[in-house]
């Protein structure tokens, strides 16, 4: 089994640098207090109106590991890793009852009494003007935290892959969510300890996808 008490996390550049997407995992598990820490760093994440639109799901049963691998085009990984996190996205969220993050944010003092007012007209009406984008900005906040979550984890000694290529609906069976027309999918996440490492494959110059204004006017830093 993998010991994690030891392990000296890393700095945010050095996790980004050496963070690579990992395909195969070993099957050692994550000790409850590692995944814990995980998951608050997961949802430290920023969210737009800090409405912290995701919906996480830690699938750990082998049942739904199997489902979701199913599901996943029979992508291994997921039945591999100990954990992977599903990210869904509640597009109906700033419509709902905010006070509990309202009340939060005035009890820790980050919001003062005329911004929860204004927040509390303003993130509604906000929403509503979104219309079908709605779905859209939510996963943006669901990939930050998923964003969150891959860097975490390699600070801390485990790995991770982005995933795409799954059958929405049938990830929305598994999770409970497919009654729910507001939730939508926005990655899946496996997290372990690799079983093999994997090498860096590069980066364009910087002047071939940055660009300075407009695009085109390569950045040539």
């Amino acid at each position: 089994m993998t010991s994690n008490t030891q392990i000296k996390a890393l700095d945010v550049p050095t996790a980004i640098v050496q963070r690579r997407s990992i395909k195969t995992f070993k099957q050692d598990p994550i000790s409850p207090e590692l995944l814990k820490q995980l998951v608050e760093l997961t949802v430290a994440a920023p969210s737009s109106f800090n409405v912290q639109s995701w919906r996480i799901v830690l699938v750990q049963d082998q049942a739904q590991k199997e489902a979701l691998c199913a599901a996943s085009w029979k992508q291994q990984q997921i039945i591999q890793a100990p954990v992977t996190f599903v990210f869904a996205a509640d597009a109906a969220a700033g419509g709902k009852d905010l006070t509990p993050i309202l009340e939060q944010g005035a009890a820790t003092g980050a919001w003062n009494e005329g911004t929860v007012n204004y927040f509390r007209g303003a993130i509604p009406q906000f929403q509503a003007s979104l219309g079908d984008k709605r779905r859209e900005y939510a996963i943006k906040d669901a990939m930050i935290a998923a964003t969150n979550l891959v860097l975490a984890a390699e600070s801390l000694g485990l790995s991770t892959c982005f995933m795409n290529g799954w059958i929405e609906e049938q990830v929305k069976a598994i999770i409970g969510a497919e009654n729910d027309p507001d939730t939508g999918i926005a990655v899946l996440v496996p997290v372990g300890y690799a079983a093999e490492p994997r090498l860096n494959p590069g980066r364009l110059p910087l002047s071939v996808n940055v660009s300075v204004d407009r695009l085109d006017n390569p950045y040539q830093g």
